[in-house]
Formats: C-alpha cells, structure tokens, sequence
C-alpha cells in the first residue's frame, strides 16, 4: 500500500535518512524503533508529507503525493493520513466532538456529515458521556483516544503515531494500545508507529529497528 524508495534526509551538513527502503501492506500495524536521533520521527513526518525528503519517492497506492502542489498535497494529507502525536494536540476552545469533525470539516464535508462521522467514532471509542467536554475537562487518556478519533474520522488509508503513548500512565498505555489492534481488527486500519515502548513494538506485525538513519533490522511477530 504504501511503498517509500531511498529517502534521504540532511539538515545542513548532518544526514539524518541515508537512503531508507520501506513498504507497509494494507491492515498492518508497524512499529519504528531505535535510539533518539536515529531518524525516526523525521521518516514518519516525511511519510506522512509534513516534509519533503532531499531524494526518494512515497507511493500510496500508486499515488504519488511528493509531485503535488502544496495546496493539494494538503488535501491529499487531510484524506489519506491520520495523526496521533505524544501530546493530543486537541484545540483547547473546542469541545471533544467538535475536535473529533474539524478534519471532515476541512476535508469539505458538510457539518451534518462531519458531526455524524465524529458521533460514530466517539461512541465507538467510548467517548460519548464525554463528547461536549473540552480537553481541559478530560483525563489524558481521553485526550488521546479522542485524538485518536480525530485521526480516523476521514477514514484515512494510514494512522501515523509518533510516540503515542508516551505521556500516559501504564493503565491507560496498555488501553491505547490495544486500541490500535482493534482498530485495525475491526476496522482493518494501517498503523505506523514510532515508539520506544519495547512491549508495543513486539506486538507489532513488523518492527522496524533504526539506527544513525539507516534501518538495522526488520523483524516479524510470529
């Protein structure tokens, strides 16, 4: 489904991606690992189009979204890739539903419809008591979760995690994490995740070990 040839990445005379192969089938849940500054989170945003690599091309499904113009290749983000950071990065004036339809908003959906796609995935998370609060009112693991129905609510091809669960508590990790797994059982979702979390990138399809911006291992759960 998605299919990245030799990215490289340099900020000034420092390489951080030196030439990374890569390719994630539909309905797989993949973890990036490895010591900080080894180019994990720069290859997720390039995956997902925040950034432009110096050489190398991404293919979704045969769309190749690095040729676009700026203005489309918004468009194309916003349909195609959802995003769950470490820290929600749910708008504060905005309540939890109101968070959740912004990207369907913006995506050109009528209110009606936006809301209604936010309604399903709220109750579907287990969110809907809480769909009026604001994220000042809400316990951090339901900032997530409703980050992470944010993420869903354009039906993207891919969710791109960039250390999810980092600022969690272990009850509410263990609970987001098997989230990503019932998603994508449920809904047949594709996961990239960068993690330091040992015990996720495990349970992962593949784990994608990284190491001064080349990938070291590649390893499948059995």
């Amino acid at each position: 489904m998605i299919q990245v040839r030799d990215i490289t990445k340099s900020f000034d005379k420092l390489r951080v991606l030196k030439g990374i192969d890569l390719t994630v089938n539909h309905g797989e849940i993949v973890s990036i690992v490895g010591p900080s500054g080894a180019g994990k989170t720069t290859l997720l945003q390039i995956i997902g189009t925040l950034d432009r690599p110096d050489s190398g091309t991404i293919d979704f499904d045969g769309q190749q979204p690095l040729a676009l113009s700026s203005r489309k290749l918004a468009a194309f983000r916003n349909a195609n890739i959802g995003f769950v950071f470490q820290f929600h990065r749910l708008l504060p004036e905005f309540s939890l539903e109101e968070n959740v339809a912004l990207p369907a908003l913006i995506g050109g959906c009528s209110r009606k419809d936006a809301f209604e796609k936010a309604r399903k995935l709220i109750d579907y998370l287990g969110l809907a008591p809480r769909a009026a609060h604001r994220p000042a009112e809400l316990s951090g693991g339901e900032r997530q979760r409703a980050a992470v129905a944010r993420a869903l609510v354009m039906n993207p091809k891919v969710i791109l995690a960039d250390e999810p669960s980092g600022s969690l508590d272990s009850r509410n990790k263990a609970e987001l994490h098997r989230l990503f797994f019932d998603l994508r059982d449920d809904l047949g979702q594709t996961f990239i995740i960068v993690t330091h979390d040992e015990n996720l990138a495990a349970d992962t399809d593949r784990c994608i070990r990284m190491a001064d911006g080349s990938i070291s291992e590649i390893s499948t759960r059995n």
